[in-house]
């Protein structure tokens, strides 16, 4: 098709006129990819090498930000690392809260929050071992923020827990006679739930530790059973290892990078992304009609940053295709599409 053709259908809007996916994409936006991109790269070390041996240079690179940038983003490595540490926890508890919260009885509802946890930990196992195993080896913050997790379990398991009258009687804890010698529910103390919910993610931690490749979703019905124990009785115990578990999924082995810009060795900058996706939204479009979308009058600034993008096989003309004597008719390739693909992702544009 003629490079004119293809700019008579998406001609190019020019600033104050019209939307371009560039145009909604502030320094702000571009501020929180590089900062999902630098969080993403603690998480991911802290799980390779350990929360000691990662430090700034290694996230840098991994992130493939400037160290700059990490530095406008965060104070230092440990702030960082919390901040790795909450977005784990806030994926966590998208997961978690609303299985939890979910219609049914006591036990009901921690066996549903239970295996989303397990579930979330098998999909997501940087995230699962920074919220259960490295972060025991973090600084302070770290540390408190995760005592107040495992505080909101244990009042979960606590709150909940008041064995029902029908089993006062077994022997298992102490039992509250009300008016007519009629037996009532009693709540074992604090501690209980204490030791449950620390003999769970004592287990967790062990799994995952030992990076065992069993899936975690397998060990559902002897935690329930742990759990509801002090609670309900051995009855109760039994019957939770003997309900139908979920159907096991295998622990996802790693793949490709989901970041394609960090196999280019390249540097997100505000102008760099406004570029790409005024491209993306107006292809066969001259450098002039680029530079206009994209809001960069500096022509000079504006053929470097072709010429950058093109060098790492973002984008293309049709000029060396078509001949000189027209104008350049920038398109992506398909990496730059990979790549435009993942901005909007992370950006929700």
């Amino acid at each position: 098709m003629a490079v004119a053709s293809v700019r008579a259908r998406r001609a190019p809007a020019r600033p104050g006129g019209g939307s371009s996916g560039a145009g909604v994409l502030g320094p702000e936006r571009v501020g929180e990819i590089q900062r999902a991109r630098i969080v993403t790269a603690m998480t991911e070390l802290v799980r390779e090498q350990g929360v000691a041996a990662v430090n700034v240079g290694h996230v840098v690179g991994r992130s493939g930000v400037s160290r700059r940038t990490f530095y406008e983003l965060f104070r230092d490595r440990d702030d960082c690392l919390l901040a790795a540490f909450d977005h784990s926890l806030e994926r966590a508890v998208a997961v978690v809260i609303p299985a939890y919260e979910s219609p049914g009885a006591w036990e009901q509802r921690i066996r549903a929050g239970l295996a989303a946890l397990l579930g979330f930990l098998d999909e997501e196992p940087a995230m699962g071992g920074l919220l259960v195993v490295d972060a025991l080896a973090a600084e302070r913050p770290v540390l408190e923020r995760r005592a107040k997790v495992v505080d909101a379990l244990i009042d979960a398991v606590h709150q909940g827990g008041a064995r029902p009258k029908g089993l006062a009687g077994s022997g298992n804890g102490p039992v509250n006679h009300g008016a007519g010698g009629r037996r009532a529910a009693a709540r074992p103390p604090r501690l209980v739930a204490e030791g449950a919910v620390g003999a769970v993610l004592a287990v967790i931690h062990a799994r995952l530790s030992a990076r065992d490749p069993k899936p975690l979703a397998g060990l559902l019905n002897p935690l329930i059973g742990m759990i509801v124990l002090p609670y309900q009785g051995p009855e109760a115990a039994e019957r939770e290892l003997g309900r139908q578990t979920p159907k096991l999924r295998r622990r996802p082995t790693p793949a490709a990078p989901a970041n394609p810009l960090r196999e280019l060795g390249m540097r997100l900058t505000y102008r760099t992304v406004r570029v790409l996706l005024a491209i993306a939204e107006h292809p066969g479009a001259s450098s002039r009609e680029v530079a206009d979308a994209s809001g960069i009058s500096d022509q000079g600034q504006m053929s470097k940053l072709l010429w950058r993008l093109e060098h790492l096989g973002l984008v293309d003309t049709a000029v060396r295709h078509h001949g000189r004597g027209e104008p350049n008719a920038w398109s992506l390739t398909p990496k730059g599409r990979e790549v435009e693909r993942t901005i909007r992702l992370q950006t929700g544009t």
